[in-house]
């Protein structure tokens, strides 16, 4: 081979070998020794402290929320009528919740001694 060629060869080889190890050597730092990762999880571990902030205070919530259930006869109305569908003695309860069909007409005018509901015709459930 002639002095040139091999010089021409040699100069190709070491950019071939340059280039390959710029091309290695981030790779190899970003995505093999873990850095990826590592992001990925402080990313995580950012979300996980917000979800634990808000669940502190939904914990704290429902802390107060169980005490005035123990301790405040308010609160327990406030649920009974809210979850239970509750009234008090001599109330008229109509039920909109249904707003398409026949209007709704109540068959009794008020709640009797016992705390018995009226009920809504036509409105199906």
């Amino acid at each position: 081979m002639r002095r040139g060629t091999r010089r021409w060869a040699g100069q190709v080889g070491a950019a071939l070998l340059v280039t390959l190890v710029l091309g290695y050597v981030p790779y190899h730092v970003y995505a093999r020794s873990g850095l990826a990762r590592t992001l990925q999880l402080r990313r995580e571990l950012g979300l996980l402290h917000a979800r634990n902030v808000d669940l502190r205070f939904e914990n704290e919530r429902l802390a107060r929320e169980a005490e005035a259930l123990r301790s405040d006869p308010e609160a327990i109305e406030r649920v009974a009528r809210a979850e239970l569908g509750w009234v008090r003695p001599g109330e008229v309860i109509v039920d909109l919740s249904r707003a398409s069909g026949p209007a709704p007409s109540v068959t009794a005018t008020a709640a009797n001694a016992t705390g018995n509901i009226p009920r809504v015709r036509g409105a199906s459930r």
